[in-house]
């Protein structure tokens, strides 16, 4: 069993530079909620009806 943990502990990456990495979730989640934004904006202009009306 503790072979097993430690395989799993040293499979996982240690960035060294966190900030970075956190610029990069933040801009892959803005652009990812932008671009969803803006289909249901063109939904709603369009007039096109949805499972949820």
């Amino acid at each position: 069993m503790p072979k097993a943990a430690a395989r799993i502990s040293t499979s996982i990456p240690v960035s060294s530079d966190s900030e970075n990495s956190d610029t990069t979730q933040f801009v892959t989640v803005a652009l990812f909620s932008g671009i969803g934004l803006l289909i249901s904006l063109v939904a709603v202009i369009l007039g096109i009806q949805g499972v949820w009306f």
